[in-house]
């Protein structure tokens, strides 16, 4: 019996000192680590192929778009005032030298030529412009027109092989869509956002002469103005133009001008120049009815014309003050607003029929347009 005891006390103290020079020098042998904790099991996903595309993501409409989204940096040569070599005037008032100023934005390269879309406040009063693509090609820009009353302006530059994003129809656009904003906010690189359409057609902001925004969510910051606002499919629907912030930043309220728009002022300023818009020569308000009851007019919608032009198109065709425009070429008006871009879409010296309230009567007046004079200054 003595024996035994001795032999399995013996067998038990080799088996412990087995166990513990294992658990020391090749502790995985025994399912632990290296620490002497138990590893833990994880559940793998299986490696996707290289070419697919997770459920719900934009991945394939941004790689699309954004190889033709450029960045723009302006630079403007200090201004120095003629009166700073006086002695007298360097005296009581210091130098009035300005400071060199760089400015930067986005644009979009619509056609394999090189012409490029972006806005008009990215490079108005630059003295240079250069456009960094998203391939990091560098290249001077030429500046091919401006507008400043959509606040659109086209540029050129010339390299081969340019990446071209494919122009969708804005017009089909609805409230909810998806929409991914394309641009370099504040100078970090090219950033996409995502968003859906808030609202269409907002205008009366203030903004521009002619306003049809795009309202999205989209995150939309400095830096981003002139780029791409772009649906699920990668297609061009607009050109980010503007927010609402109180801070300077994104606070989720953008507006981009529709393509729709951008297209007809972009094919205006390649083929002549400028664009060329439909005038009539009238003073137009929104009606109200302090201004229904003092022309002593019966209509409730419409905009009412305060004031006529001498001798301009409105005048000429028989138009007063106190008329009330309900519809320009069949389409009806509701605000200043609309008036103005009805009236701006006509084409000069063409004869266009109109709706007119006259206190109790209805009219329709023939009114040839003319061409919109150029604005001395456009505010933002």
């Amino acid at each position: 019996m003595k024996r035994l005891w001795l032999l399995f006390a013996q067998t038990a103290t080799v088996l412990l000192a087995a166990y513990f020079v294992v658990g020391t020098l090749q502790p995985q042998w025994l399912g632990r680590s290296a620490t002497g904790t138990s590893t833990v099991t994880l559940i793998q996903a299986p490696t996707p192929a290289p070419d697919a595309v997770p459920a719900g993501s934009f991945r394939m409409a941004a790689l699309k778009a954004a190889s033709a989204v450029v960045s723009i940096n302006t630079s403007k040569a200090a201004s120095r005032d003629p009166r700073s070599n006086d002695p007298w005037f360097r005296f009581f008032f210091g130098d009035q030298d300005q400071e060199p100023r760089a400015g930067l934005g986005s644009g979009v390269i619509v056609s394999p030529d090189g012409y490029i879309l972006t806005n008009n406040h990215v490079v108005e009063g630059a003295d240079e412009i250069e456009v960094i693509l998203n391939d990091s090609r560098k290249a001077l820009a030429k500046v091919i027109g401006t507008d400043p009353e959509t606040d659109l302006a086209v540029l050129k530059i010339e390299l081969d092989k340019l990446p071209v994003v494919v122009i969708g129809n804005s017009d089909a656009a609805q409230v909810g869509d998806q929409v991914l904003a394309i641009g370099n906010p504040f100078g970090v690189g090219q950033t996409v956002t995502g968003g859906i359409i808030s609202a269409l057609g907002r205008n009366q902001l203030g903004i521009n002469t002619f306003e049809n925004f795009i309202q999205t969510d989209a995150a939309i910051n400095p830096g981003n103005s002139g780029g791409a606002l772009v649906d699920t499919q990668g297609h061009l629907l607009g050109i980010n133009t503007a927010i609402y912030s109180r801070s300077g930043g994104s606070m989720g309220i953008g507006f981009a001008i529709p393509m729709s728009t951008a297209r007809l002022v972009m094919d205006g300023l390649v083929k002549d120049g400028t664009v060329t818009r439909g005038w009539i020569g009238v003073e137009p308000n929104d009606l109200s009815p302090e201004l229904a009851e003092t022309f002593g007019v019966k209509a409730r919608e419409g905009v009412i014309i305060t004031g006529v032009l001498q001798n301009g198109p409105a005048a000429q065709a028989g138009i007063r003050p106190g008329d009330v425009i309900i519809a320009v070429a069949d389409h009806e008006v509701r605000n200043v607003s609309e008036l103005l871009t009805r009236v701006a879409g006509l084409k000069p010296g063409q004869s266009s029929r109109f709706s007119i309230q006259r206190q109790d009567a209805q009219l329709e007046i023939d009114v040839v347009p003319g061409v919109r004079p150029k604005p001395r200054r456009v505010p933002r």
